[in-house]
């Protein structure tokens, strides 16, 4: 019989070559859900973004691109929440960091299937005011809520992360990017004008932080 050592080495360069996938499964996630998310904006037929939040792209006979935009990104962020684990590990936020990164996954992959009652003149024919009517549209606002909540944390807590081990200017997008996450969920959950536009600015600038992040930390593995 023949005996197959594995030395620490080997160990080693292997697991480091997984981290780094499941890093670049969160760098490019978020930037591959916005990205589609404005390219759907931009050409859908009747959809304003001045008017209709990013999520409302689910509704109609197209819908099921955003649903699986939602599910992949849900996806990638859980499998790169993997990696900012060991990537940050015995650093400032290695506990709550990945977490977070990962419920924010979780909304993401929830808030897929549960689609936004059509509402605002969008589909084109749909209501002209935008209803929360069915289960699964009220699902899909806690889903939005505990990602958002999520992002917002996971940036604040990478900023820490990121001053204390010397990386200021990223620590202040990351601030900056939480801060427009939330104001802009503020003003549109407040009814402000162009909400939806200022929720889909903060939720872009939040997730290219985080992804930002996690392509640094791929580099230093």
């Amino acid at each position: 019989m023949t005996t197959t050592v594995v030395t620490p080495a080997v160990t080693t360069s292997a697991a480091d070559a997984r981290t780094r996938r499941q890093l670049a499964a969160l760098a490019v996630g978020f930037p591959l859900w916005a990205a589609v998310s404005v390219a759907q904006a931009a050409t859908r037929d009747g959809f304003d973004i001045l008017r209709h939040p990013l999520s409302l792209l689910s509704a109609g006979d197209l819908g099921w691109l955003q649903i699986t935009n939602f599910v992949v990104a849900g996806v990638l962020a859980l499998v790169g929440a993997r990696g900012l684990h060991t990537a940050v590990r015995g650093t400032p936020g290695d506990v709550w960091a990945p977490r977070l990164v990962a419920a924010a996954g979780i909304g993401l992959l929830a808030a897929g299937p549960l689609v936004m009652d059509p509402g605002a003149n969008f589909p084109v024919g749909a209501p002209d005011d935008l209803p929360l009517v069915t289960w699964h549209a009220v699902g899909h606002m806690v889903a939005g809520t505990v990602s958002f909540t999520a992002l917002i944390a996971a940036c604040l807590v990478l900023a820490r992360h990121l001053t204390r081990t010397g990386r200021r200017g990223l620590a202040i997008a990351c601030r900056v990017a939480g801060l427009s996450l939330a104001l802009g969920w503020g003003w549109a959950m407040g009814g402000g004008a162009a909400g939806t536009l200022t929720l889909a600015v903060g939720a872009v600038a939040a997730m290219l932080a985080v992804a930002g992040v996690a392509a640094l930390a791929r580099r230093g593995v």
